[in-house]
């Protein structure tokens, strides 16, 4: 990896198009270090496609992306992995019910991430590292969970757990895809005021969190971008960004939206 010398994420004229489909359109975005970014939108706005391509999982069909000032295309992606920290609701840990089966504890499952297998490797792990994934569980409130195994973990657990896995190798960037998807109201309380002290434990990471609902958006969120019909419809400071007249435009509906003590919350408003 050469010197960090420009934003984690610029996109520029980007577009991802499937089978004639159109996934992403015209993309121009720029990520600077230390934001806290929350991108929202409707369902096949292209938020997770566009999650993908700054996690260096695929490439763009035409346009320039580049991540941690390296070029998709003109890079090993592996290596550029290994700088990004990558949760998503949406996928398991690569042979997690194998882990599962094994009886693998969270302590365990967080080592993991120091190789990025599916199976631990402990002929690579000393003490600095099981020191580290002790570390990593208490930062993400779970230090009591450590010996438990992960099969028995709640949702919410699970969700904390992978995170701190993501962690294990120190990345610049980290990237959440709707980290917050099938968790009851504690378990997702937990989860957001464990990412929110991220941004007070490690001011230097960048994070990018993509989520469905503005009750979901930490309280340190710094910017926001809106999403539909594959294209950006607006970015900014998160104040600017997620008012009434921004998200009715993006969801397509009269939305009403309130914040209090950073969080903020939305619901539809009804003719009279």
């Amino acid at each position: 990896m050469g010197e960090l010398v420009r934003g984690p994420v610029e996109l520029s004229g980007v577009g991802v198009r499937v089978v004639g489909r159109t996934l992403l359109d015209d993309i121009d975005w720029r990520v600077n270090y230390g934001e806290h970014w929350v991108i929202l939108g409707p369902n096949g706005a292209g938020k997770t496609t566009l999650l993908s391509l700054v996690a260096a999982v695929r490439h763009p069909t035409e346009g320039a992306v580049t991540v941690l000032g390296q070029r998709l295309g003109r890079v090993d992606l592996r290596e550029l992995r290994r700088h990004i920290g990558l949760v998503a609701a949406s996928q398991r840990l690569v042979d997690e019910e194998l882990m599962e089966e094994e009886g693998a504890t969270a302590h365990t499952v967080v080592l993991t991430g120091h190789t990025g297998t599916s199976a631990p490797l402990w002929g690579r792990y000393g003490p600095a590292e099981h020191e580290r994934a002790h570390r990593l569980l208490a930062d993400m409130g779970c230090k009591d969970l450590a010996d438990r195994p992960f099969r028995v973990c709640s949702q919410g657990e699970r969700a904390r757990i992978r995170i701190a896995r993501a962690l294990m190798v120190d990345p610049v960037i980290l990237l959440l895809d709707e980290p917050f998807a099938g968790l009851d109201l504690p378990g997702r309380e937990d989860l957001i005021s464990a990412v929110e002290d991220l941004a007070t434990t490690r001011p230097a990471l960048t994070t990018v969190t993509v989520t469905h609902h503005l009750e979901e958006v930490p309280a340190t969120t710094t910017h926001a971008l809106l999403m539909r019909d594959a294209r950006i419809q607006a970015s900014g400071p998160v104040t600017e960004i997620l008012t009434d007249e921004s998200l009715s435009e993006c969801f397509g509906r009269p939305l009403r939206i309130d914040a209090h003590d950073g969080r903020w919350s939305a619901r539809a408003l009804r003719d009279r």
